[in-house]
């Protein structure tokens, strides 16, 4: 299906708008669930960005920062896999590796913002010794714009202006080649889900993993949400118990308190 102006110019908004809650980190929209979902609405094909956004974000759990080492850029990620299903036909699997190039390009361009931006550093210092709090807040605009403009070029390129090459590549690729990436595809969820688990996986949460683990596989359901419903409860059965507990050693750290008060009052 084709990609229209009014449509490649919406999804480069969007990016604008994602790719500076990407640069700030401030309400996480930036994750591929949200960014392929918001795509696939541009599109017109919802239910399209919801499966994309899904799978993409299950290989990008597990991504995150760590000092110098940047993953794979996200919002890329989401924008190009729901472009790719919507434009080529290809499956959602098969399309999130074929964005995996997009998203390279994108962290790499960040990566060049990260480096070019330390020529603002001298003027910040000299506003941070003059106390000039209005040119710090100038500097950290301007980087920001520059930012978001990038986002939105880049996206508009990608998505709309070549998306007749896009499709002519996919097009030229050997059937071994499409199973290929649709395999891959397949994998990097259980890769990435395996990378947050390392991380977060503790001794005490491995019953919830087990009892999610015999739900999700050995009993039929139509979708994951009764999975999710369940999860959420055992999450709040957690938080109230650990707050109870919280609680009640607050208390008893204050009965000792003036239990100590009242000894130093006798003596």
């Amino acid at each position: 299906m084709e990609i229209t102006l009014a449509q490649g110019i919406g999804l480069a908004l969007m990016a604008i708008v994602v790719g500076v809650d990407f640069w700030l980190e401030g309400f996480f929209i930036f994750r591929p669930i949200i960014v392929s979902t918001l795509t696939g609405l541009i599109l017109g094909d919802l239910t399209l960005g919801l499966v994309t956004g899904g799978i993409t974000e299950l290989a990008f759990a597990g991504l995150t920062p760590a000092g110098g080492t940047q993953p794979p850029n996200p919002v890329l990620a989401g924008v190009m896999t729901t472009v790719l299903a919507y434009t080529t036909g290809q499956a959602p699997a098969a399309a999130m590796a074929l964005a995996l190039p997009f998203s390279f390009l994108m962290q790499y361009v960040i990566l060049f913002c990260y480096s070019s931006f330390s020529l603002f550093m001298k003027s910040a210092d000299e506003a941070a010794v003059n106390v000039d709090t209005k040119k710090i807040v100038q500097i950290n605009i301007v980087c920001t714009v520059i930012v978001a403009l990038l986002y939105g070029i880049i996206v508009f390129l990608c998505a709309y202006v070549a998306q007749d090459a896009m499709k002519t590549f996919v097009e030229i690729l050997p059937e071994w080649l499409t199973h290929g990436f649709e395999v891959a595809g397949g994998i990097l969820p259980a890769v990435g889900f395996a990378m947050l688990l390392k991380v977060m996986l503790k001794g005490e949460y491995v019953p919830y993993l087990l009892i999610g683990f015999v739900m999700a596989s050995f009993l039929d359901f139509a979708n994951l949400l009764p999975v999710a419903v369940i999860g959420t409860a055992l999450g709040l059965i957690t938080y109230n118990r650990e707050k109870k507990i919280q609680e009640e050693a607050a208390l008893i750290k204050v009965t000792e308190v003036n239990i100590e008060e009242d000894d130093e009052d006798g003596i």
